[in-house]
């Protein structure tokens, strides 16, 4: 089981490092490409129509502007569709994140924030999508979670020394 994460630009890859380090941190086997809804539909149709093959389960897609791609892939896929709109200027991924949650009845698209949580979350939902039916991964998920609670736990008792 892997998931593919589709970028409308290389320029996105920087904002969504977030989301390759949070797959890889829970050993979940990924593809990422460049594909541009507009520029490249076939491109997009063909890769998200021959994916299932791969062993994908789960798309997320990461978009600005427009934002159309997570839209096309889930009008050519029944599997889960994870939206990440980009904080792109001049609207500062409004735009993104509108085009992004406004999918029409009947094609589903999870959105996530278009700041930095949008990356890591849409990975960490992956992954929980995942775990459903991998019982493995889903330990990885709680520890990971446990792991964010000690963490925080941490960062409290620092600060009540510091107080």
């Amino acid at each position: 089981m892997s998931v593919a994460l589709l970028m409308g630009s290389d320029s996105d890859l920087p904002r969504l490092e977030g989301c390759l380090k949070t797959l890889r941190n829970l050993d979940i086997p990924f593809e990422a490409r460049v594909m541009s809804a507009h520029r490249t539909p076939d491109d997009v149709m063909s890769f998200v129509t021959k994916a299932p093959s791969r062993g994908i389960k789960v798309f997320i897609c990461a978009a600005g502007g427009a934002a159309h791609l997570a839209g096309v892939v889930a009008a050519h896929t029944c599997l889960p569709v994870l939206g990440i709109p980009m904080d792109n200027p001049p609207l500062g991924g409004l735009d993104a994140l509108l085009a992004t949650v406004q999918m029409p009845g009947g094609v589903p698209v999870a959105t996530f924030g278009a700041n930095s949580g949008g990356p890591v979350n849409a990975a960490l939902f992956a992954a929980r999508l995942l775990a459903v039916s991998d019982s493995n991964l889903a330990a990885r998920v709680a520890t990971h979670r446990e792991d964010q609670a000690i963490a925080v736990r941490a960062k409290d008792a620092r600060l009540q020394e510091k107080l």
